[in-house]
C-alpha cells in the first residue's frame, strides 16, 4: 500500500484544513519545496499535492510553488485542485506531475474525465470527495445529490489509475479514517481506491493496509504527520509489510 504524505497549499504556503474550510487553515510552513525534500528524506517516493486556491478558483494559483515541489521531490508527485481542461492537464504532466486528481470536473462534465484517461492511460485520478455519502464540489463547498457510489461506477472501464475517496468530515480533524466507507466504496467498484481524511497514527495506516486485497491502493496523510503524531518512516514500513 502507498502512503502518499500531504502537501496542501494556500497562498504557497504549506497548510491543512478543517473539514475543507479555507477559514480554518493552520499554516506549517512557507517553504513547500524544502517540506517535499523532508518527506523524501523520510523514505516517501510518492507525494500529494493540492492547490487549495485552484479548487476554489478553477484554476491554477499556486504554479510557482507546485513546480518548486516537483523539482525537490525525486519521487512521483500528484496533484490535485483546479484543474479543469484539456490544457490544464497536458501543461501539469509537460511540468512533471505523475498523476492527476480531478475532483469537479469528474461529477459536471465526466466525459472530459473519460477524454483524459484515454489520452493518459493510468495518470488520472478520479476525487470522491464526500458528505454524508453525497458527492461534494467547488472545493467542497457545494454538495450534490449524487452517490459517492454512483459516482464512481461512471469510471469504470475508463482508464482511470484510482479513486481518492475523501470524508470530508474527518478530514484534517485527527477522528480516524472511515475504514467502512472506504472499503466499502473499493468493493462495489473495479478501480483502486486511496483512502484519505482523518488519519490520525499508525494504526490507521495498519488497519487500511490489510484491506490492499479488497482493492485499497493507498492513504493521503497530512496533519497527523505535521503535528507528529504519525512518523513517516515508521507508516512506510507498516504499509509496505501488510
Amino acid at each position: 500500500m502507498i502512503v502518499f504524505p500531504a502537501i496542501d497549499l494556500k497562498n504557497g504556503q504549506v497548510v491543512r484544513l478543517a473539514e475543507g474550510d479555507m477559514d480554518r487553515a493552520t499554516v506549517y510552513g512557507d517553504d513547500p519545496a524544502a517540506q517535499a525534500a523532508l518527506f523524501a528524506e523520510a523514505g516517501a517516493d510518492h507525494l500529494h499535492v493540492v492547490d487549495l486556491d485552484g479548487s476554489f478558483a478553477g484554476s491554477a494559483q499556486n504554479r510557482g510553488a507546485v513546480e518548486a515541489v516537483v523539482a525537490a521531490f525525486p519521487g512521483r508527485v500528484q496533484l490535485g485542485g483546479g484543474i479543469r481542461t484539456s490544457a490544464d492537464v497536458e501543461g501539469w504532466f509537460a511540468a512533471g506531475i505523475a498523476r492527476i486528481v480531478i475532483g469537479t470536473a469528474a461529477l459536471k462534465h465526466p466525459q472530459f474525465v473519460k477524454d483524459m484517461a484515454r489520452d493518459y492511460p493510468e495518470a488520472i485520478v478520479v476525487a470522491v470527495d464526500a458528505r454524508h455519502g453525497m458527492v461534494a464540489t467547488d472545493g467542497w463547498a457545494e454538495v450534490s445529490d449524487v452517490p459517492i457510489a454512483d459516482m464512481a461506477r461512471r469510471f469504470e472501464d475508463a482508464g482511470v489509475a484510482s479513486l481518492l475517496f475523501t470524508d470530508i468530515g474527518r478530514d484534517g480533524m485527527l477522528k480516524g479514517v472511515n475504514i467502512d466507507a472506504t472499503v466499502g466504496l473499493a468493493r462495489q467498484v473495479d478501480i483502486p481506491v486511496i483512502a484519505s481524511g482523518g488519519v490520525k497514527g499508525l494504526t490507521d495506516i495498519d488497519t487500511l493496509a490489510q484491506f490492499a486485497k479488497d482493492g485499497i491502493e493507498g492513504v493521503i496523510t497530512g496533519r497527523a504527520l505535521y503535528d507528529g503524531r504519525l512518523d513517516l518512516a515508521a507508516a512506510l514500513r507498516v504499509a509496505t509489510r501488510a
